[in-house]
């Protein structure tokens, strides 16, 4: 019963992915397939203005893409951090603490960050805007007229970052408590500092926990939408700006929950056929992530690097063991019972010469 429990709720994801996928595809077919230059419906409100469905999916592709890679940016190396404290520099009563805070965070509905962002952040934002603009204004990002009220891709950026800790910081530090113990004490027994343990301990160890929990941050980013549409001032454009009023790059989930309420049915097709294109995004970010935690898991080794190893003369102690590593445990018990072997068989020669040279046998 319990298998086929287990079975029926891992197949249910199948189905539940391909029906969205399914009903995703059958909505955007007559958007993505309709002639938008002639089109009355189309060539009006949201979807007005463009010349194919490509050319309006295009810019919200990128605005998508450009605001959650700063945010990964900005949020992804203080997650980790934040991990690392808690995990090996905080005392525990402040580990548990700080712990607990960090979860919390995952709580708060993205409601309250877009709030948070256009109360706070916004107007805190302006005087290192204008920093930004005078001093490195030369950079693409911060050129541009300054937004006098804070409505950039800067700061809904910033609030991404913060909306994307939990979960990298939650993932990861389990990640570095899962070290194995021995590893550290190994470390600093040869006389490595704490920071020289981690660094050769840790973060190999984790590595792979670290790009799973980044990129899962990045997911979080990607369908993030009340946050971006409360914030920014967007246009349907492709813009690298960070600083400018009017000239945001609008990301599609925001796009879709502005505009869905306003469309007619062809438009709301439309509007379904960039989510279709963003669930293509997100199922690409997925497996990449699997792809490289796979490349990337503590003791795994490619089939190049493998042969390579395999081909590389025994005579070196170094092959010899690293090919022992990739071939398991029979090739361990093998090369023990060859080395048993050989000593034996050195110990039975000396025998014989003994034999036949009875007065050396003290020698």
């Amino acid at each position: 019963m319990f298998k086929g429990l287990s079975t029926a709720s891992a197949a249910s994801i199948m189905v539940i992915l391909a029906g969205v996928a399914i009903f995703l595809i059958v909505q955007a077919v007559p958007a993505i397939s309709a002639d938008w230059q002639n089109n009355p419906d189309l060539n009006s409100g949201p979807t007005g203005g463009y010349g194919d469905f490509w050319s309006y999916v295009g810019p919200l592709i990128w605005g998508t893409i450009w605001a959650s890679f700063l945010a990964l940016i900005m949020g992804a190396p203080v997650a980790i951090g934040i991990a690392l404290f808690i995990s090996h520099y905080a005392p525990r009563r402040v580990a548990g603490v700080l712990g607990y805070l960090v979860d919390l965070l995952a709580a708060v509905p993205s409601i309250v960050f877009g709030l948070w962002g256009i109360i706070v952040i916004r107007p805190f934002l302006l005087p290192l805007s204008d920093w930004l603009n005078t001093y490195l204004g030369w950079i693409p990002i911060f050129g541009g007229q300054v937004s006098t009220t804070g409505s950039t891709i800067f700061a809904g950026a910033i609030v991404l970052a913060v909306m994307i800790l939990p979960i990298i910081t939650s993932i990861s530090r389990e990640i570095f408590l899962q070290t194995p113990r021995l590893h550290e004490e190994a470390a600093l027994a040869l006389g490595a500092t704490k920071w020289e343990m981690i660094r050769l301990a840790v973060f190999p160890y984790a590595r792979s926990g670290i790009v799973s929990a980044t990129l899962l941050g990045l997911g979080r980013a990607l369908g993030e939408t009340m946050a971006i549409a409360l914030i920014i001032s967007p246009a349907i454009l492709v813009s690298v700006r960070m600083l400018t009023e009017g000239e945001n790059s609008q990301t599609i989930a925001a796009n879709i929950a502005l505009n869905f309420p306003i469309a007619t049915t062809l438009q709301r097709e439309a509007l379904i056929a960039t989510g279709l294109l963003l669930f293509v995004i997100s199922l690409a970010v997925n497996m990449i992530a699997r792809w490289i935690t796979a490349r990337s898991a503590p003791g795994t080794v490619s089939k190049r690097k493998k042969r390579r190893i395999t081909q590389l003369p025994p005579s070196d102690s170094a092959t010899v063991l690293a090919a022992d590593a990739t071939k398991g445990p029979v090739a361990h018990r093998d090369a023990d019972a060859a080395a048993e072997d050989e000593v034996i068989g050195d110990s039975d020669e000396v025998d014989i010469e003994r034999d036949r040279n009875p007065e050396g046998r003290d020698q």
